[in-house]
């Protein structure tokens, strides 16, 4: 007689069947022809675990597991010559016994086994793969041979995070993710000799258990790393780039190496700008804004250890490689002046603008990338200012100096000389660099500084009583003002021009009004010249 075997269930895909030979694991039911059960594996809660065909087992039961696939069921009757023969087991097995047996089999390797590796998903792109010393970030699922889940990194939400190849992980791990991608699927089977061997972990899995573990990695980096730059724009024209000191304001969006968005200015509509090279910014975006160009556009890849280390923060998981797709939009330095560029001159040029001057000009104003702020061409009419007068910003007082009629600057103005750090709410952004073109079309001089008006010829020596109309030793604000609307329609005296004639005229009577009683004495009276050190009147 021989042994009877019914393949009760066999799987769709058995990629490995028993040979003598091969550990397995397997649970069964062991019971007599009647149905008498005389031993179970399941009562002792863990699979039956032998080296088939080596003689552990009985004959009948080496016979009956080879060609068995892992998670088959086979229905087994063995003779008593096959089995226990006419001795039996005493207590247990009777002389002469038949033995049936229900096989369920768990798990199947051999011990010259080593870790198999089945990608089923690899990116397009791979610039880099994991080497020895290298640090990754990836999820799994862990199961047993038959399926069963034993543990999952998707469950707690977290990848596991560790160094390659140096023992952190089991050995069959440790060899099994040498060379994957970013963003690489694998299926890892371990034999249980390069993972928790005859032991388990003590904790899901059992002693000389086959591990499959299907992983997908999400970052790679090495402790070595610097930060990578990718130029993916440079602007043609680049007179500059940026330096240690120097202030940017950029666009950014940042993703995880897996493509995750964690930021992005541009959902905040507004750049980032900060100081760079001072320890403002992670390590590695101080690194990487250096040496750009107004206009430009690069990626730089940041290694966690000069981004936000193995803490993370907000949504970026520790250990984490960054990647900063950036645009810049300016920079400057706080030391920077006003440049100027003259585009074009006049070949006769010798009246230059000089503080107190009025001046009629036409400009376009613009930023760094070229977005168009105002244009006083738009409007038709000319910008009119006194020039070093506080009416325009410090950089446009500086910027509009030694200018002729006619000629035509390009005027850059860093934000210290221009709107500063809050710029104007709704037109100028804070810390902008701003770009003015101008064209002075009318120049009308000014006074000697400090003055309001002057006189064109002689001064009359009873300059008081000239004034004084009605002739009573007083002077009004209104009989000063007329006297002096005379002196200019006449030709004899000049005001200084730009400004509102009644607030000037104002201005040099309060001068004269010492006491403050809205009338001015001969006493009071005196004429600039005539005063050691007065102060400047300038409104």
């Amino acid at each position: 007689a021989d042994v009877h075997v019914e393949r009760r269930f066999v799987p769709e895909s058995c990629p490995r069947a028993v040979r003598p030979g091969d550990f397995v694991r397997y649970h069964y039911l062991g019971a007599f022809p009647d149905g008498t059960r005389f031993d179970s594996s399941y009562d002792r809660g863990s699979t039956f675990n032998v080296f088939v065909g080596k003689g552990q087992l009985i004959a009948g039961m080496d016979k009956a597991l080879v060609g068995m696939c892992v998670n088959e069921r086979r229905f087994v009757k063995i003779p008593p010559e096959l089995a226990y023969g006419s001795e039996g087991v005493a207590g247990v097995i009777p002389p002469n016994a038949v033995l049936h047996f229900d096989v369920l089999l768990i798990d199947l390797w051999n011990s010259e086994d080593e870790v198999q590796v089945q990608t089923y998903f690899k990116p397009e792109k791979c610039p880099r793969t994991v080497q020895v010393s290298d640090f990754v970030r990836y999820h799994y699922n862990g199961t047993f041979l038959d399926g069963t889940l034993f543990d999952s990194s998707h469950n707690r939400m977290r990848t596991y995070d560790t160094y390659v190849g140096i023992g952190w992980l089991i050995p069959g791990m440790d060899q099994g993710l040498l060379g994957m991608c970013v963003g690489e699927k694998r299926v890892i089977t371990i034999p249980p000799f390069l993972a928790y061997g005859e032991e388990g972990d003590g904790k899901e899995i059992p002693g000389q258990a086959s591990l499959v573990f299907d992983v997908v990695l999400l970052d790679l980096h090495n402790p070595k790393d610097g930060i990578t730059i990718e130029n993916q724009h440079v602007p043609e024209s680049c007179e500059r780039r940026s330096q240690t000191g120097d202030f940017l304001r950029y666009h950014y969006n940042g993703t995880l190496l897996d493509g995750t968005l964690f930021d992005s200015s541009y959902s905040r509509n507004r750049t980032y700008d900060t100081y760079v090279g001072k320890g403002y910014v992670i390590a590695g975006m101080d690194e990487g804004l250096l040496g750009v160009c107004t206009g430009e556009k690069r990626r730089i890849i940041i290694p966690p250890h000069l981004g936000y280390g193995e803490e993370g923060r907000g949504k970026i998981p520790g250990s984490a490689v960054l990647v900063f797709d950036i645009h810049v939009v300016d920079f400057h330095n706080p030391s920077d002046s006003v440049s100027i560029t003259v585009n074009y001159k006049p070949s006769n040029c010798t009246v230059l603008s000089k503080k107190g001057d009025y001046l009629k000009y036409h400009y376009n104003a613009s930023l760094l990338d070229g977005t168009l702020l105002d244009s006083t061409h738009s409007l038709g009419k000319t910008y009119n200012i006194v020039l070093g007068s506080g009416q325009v910003v410090v950089g446009m007082d500086m910027g509009l100096q030694d200018m002729c009629v006619g000629e035509r600057r390009t005027v850059i103005i860093p934000p210290h000389l221009g709107y500063g750090e809050d710029g104007v709410e709704g037109e100028v952004p804070g810390s902008a660099v701003l770009v003015f073109n101008i064209e002075l079309l009318e120049l009308v001089s000014g006074l000697p500084e400090g003055y309001m008006f002057v006189w064109n010829g002689e001064v009359s020596p009873n300059l008081f009583e000239e004034i004084d109309q009605n002739h009573d030793g007083e002077v009004l604000l209104e009989e000063f003002s007329e006297y002096i609307q005379a002196q200019v329609d006449s030709g004899k005296g000049k005001l200084a021009p730009g400004f509102d004639f009644e607030k000037i005229v104002k201005n040099m009577f309060t001068n004269q009004d010492r006491d403050g009683n809205g009338k001015v004495t001969a006493e009071e009276f005196k004429l600039k010249d005539q005063e050691a050190k007065e102060e400047h009147d300038e409104l």
